[in-house]
């Protein structure tokens, strides 16, 4: 597949993302973030193999792959999604979506290191504003306490989907990463009511009290937010690498930010434009893609 297409599949996923997350947000705050969380991430799951089974790509994994894919699902389900509910409970859409707007950054440079090829100089100094960035949205919303731990959760949320890119990258040698997503999310989703009845006994039956929207925001995030949103990410993660395709996270925040205005009527401050000028200036230098551009409109003289 040309790299514009992939490009695009990246940009549509970062949209059902960004506008998926003031759904999760307006969710939360009806039934428990980890009951509401585990089924729909089943729901997810199912879907996305229903559209496999149509594509035929549906097989069993390996004994290798099985690994990568409970890695995958311990972080990129359960521990992502876990802290992210739980974080939308304490803190608002806005700075969510700002500050998952550092997940490029930390890409980029979890990536440089694990495969042991250091970030330079412009990328540690993308790093630390992306840091600076992250920071300010924290200060924005309430210094260290009240909404600070509900950005803290987030943080955690955003850095596991990051590990489990590297996972997903690692099995796409040999596994469909697709296949691996309905697989993620089924396990995971395990996972998470297993913790759901544990952290929230007696909550499923809220779902016999919520309002006709949830429901609508329940199949609008499971279906196309989660199940196709997330089979497109770690599809394109498995062509191009999780480095390059964590650049369209930026795009997350983007989007998450007008979602929150237009379904949460949320305010965005001067103080979140703020952080999130940091954040895109950590993303652009922290990926490399500033070193990048300087090379291909300045080029090596050959003597």
């Amino acid at each position: 597949m040309k790299i514009w297409k992939i490009y695009i599949l990246l940009t549509t996923a970062m949209l059902f993302w960004g506008f998926n997350l003031p759904l999760l947000k307006y969710m939360v705050t009806l039934i428990g973030p980890v009951t509401m969380s585990g089924f729909r991430l089943l729901l997810a799951g199912i879907t996305v193999f229903i559209i496999l089974a149509v594509l035929k790509l549906i097989r069993l994994p390996t004994k290798k792959e099985w690994t990568y894919i409970i890695g995958g699902a311990f972080l990129n389900v359960v521990c992502h999604h876990y802290f992210l509910n739980m974080g939308l409970v304490r803190t608002t859409g806005t700075n969510a979506g700002l500050i998952l707007g550092t997940g490029p950054v930390l890409t980029a440079i979890l990536v440089s290191l694990i495969l042991r090829n250091y970030p330079s100089k412009i990328q540690w100094g993308g790093f630390v504003l992306g840091l600076f960035g992250v920071g300010s949205v924290v200060l924005a919303g309430g210094g260290l306490g009240g909404l600070a731990l509900g950005d803290i959760f987030v943080f955690l949320a955003i850095l596991t989907q990051v590990l489990s890119f590297l996972v997903i990258a690692k099995a796409a040698k040999t596994l469909d990463p697709r296949l691996m997503t309905a697989y993620m999310m089924v396990i995971g989703s395990i996972g998470l009511l297993l913790i759901s009845f544990i952290q929230e006994p007696g909550e499923i039956k809220v779902f016999a009290t919520v309002p006709p929207n949830f429901w609508y925001a329940f199949l609008a995030s499971a279906i196309i937010g989660t199940a196709v949103g997330h089979m497109l990410y770690n599809y394109s993660v498995g062509k191009v690498g999780p480095a390059k395709a964590a650049i369209f996270i930026n795009f997350n925040t983007m989007f998450s930010l007008i979602g929150s205005a237009i379904f949460l009527h949320e305010i965005i401050t001067g103080k979140h434009i703020f952080g999130l000028i940091f954040i895109i200036a950590g993303v652009i230098l922290g990926s490399g893609a500033a070193e990048e551009l300087w090379k291909k409109q300045h080029p090596p003289k050959v003597e």
